[in-house]
């Protein structure tokens, strides 16, 4: 991204799973969850740990969030829950895992295995094996799923007008082969997974750009705080009404956002809606509180 020059006056960067392929369900649910049960032997509580991974991946605040932090979070509310407790499963959290986390800037499966090199650590060389077959998994499983409506019409609309670029915490060559399957990377100046850095990171370029100027479309509250900290809109994709979150920015948001009318009152709006779609904590009732590694809840 040191690399990236403007080449328009505005900027979209647009997050890609749950934002503009509806892949977030198929992902977690097949992909993800299936080998967080496999891998940390979860087999004698795995409905609460489907729901607890549901919950932090796809229903809750921190939607969206990386892979390994999203773990984490999962494992802590599997912790808090008293019918896990109930049937005195020991729900282990690594400290190496978090130790990881916290002072890692890419948190990606080769900064995992420099890592587990590093230190023959255990628990890492777990969720590395983890990780990869998550990997594996989606390979195998994800394909054939398309943008959502209004997502190829409204890149073919800012074409010509704003760079765009994939701001996003799946890893490179998932990004790459989505966006290409579906003809649309032609759009698109640089696909930024998480290989690259964080959204924050990826999303440094709009400090090439006047005020206002810059806008991240995103599902994920991690998709606002990226734009806040580099001072750009948001237009947010509300999880559960992604088509018509999709064609209202179509029909009214991208005008909006060129002439200078999105800050203000509509960005308010927006976020007050978006906001409403996800709730902090999960259905079931839990002991404690406190996220060990993202600060999350």
């Amino acid at each position: 991204m040191l690399d990236f020059k403007a080449k328009n006056k505005y900027l979209v960067g647009i997050d890609s799973d749950g934002c503009a392929f509806d892949t977030m369900e198929l992902k977690h649910k097949e992909c993800f969850i299936p080998n967080i049960i496999n891998h940390f032997e979860l087999q004698g509580i795995s409905k609460y740990a489907r729901e607890a991974a549901e919950f932090v991946n796809l229903y809750s605040k921190s939607r969206g969030i990386n892979r390994f932090p999203a773990l984490v979070e999962a494992l802590e509310w599997l912790q808090k829950r008293p019918e896990v407790k109930a049937r005195n499963f020991a729900i282990k959290i690594p400290q190496s895992l978090v130790d990881w986390i916290g002072r890692e800037t890419k948190l990606a499966n080769a900064a995992l295995e420099a890592e587990v090199e590093r230190t023959g650590d255990p628990d890492l060389r777990k969720t590395l094996a983890w990780s990869m077959a998550v990997n594996e998994s989606i390979a195998g499983m994800v394909r054939g799923v398309p943008p959502f409506p209004f997502v190829r019409e409204s890149l073919a609309k800012l074409d010509g007008q704003a760079d765009m670029l994939v701001v996003s915490a799946t890893p490179q060559e998932a990004l790459c082969r989505e966006w290409e399957e579906h003809d649309l990377a032609k759009f698109i100046a640089a696909i930024c997974g998480q290989d690259v850095g964080t959204k924050k990171q990826s999303l440094g370029a709009a400090s090439q750009y006047e005020p206002n100027c810059a806008l991240m479309i995103g599902d994920a509250p991690g998709d606002y705080k990226a734009a806040v900290a580099n001072h750009a809109l948001f237009y947010p994709i509300n999880p559960g009404d992604e088509e018509a979150s999709w064609k209202r920015f179509f029909e009214e948001g991208i005008e909006r956002f060129l002439s200078g009318k999105f800050a203000g009152d509509y960005q308010k709006q927006v976020l007050d809606e978006f906001d409403r779609h996800l709730p902090e904590n999960p259905p079931w009732p839990v002991e404690g509180s406190g996220c060990c590694c993202c600060g999350s809840k």
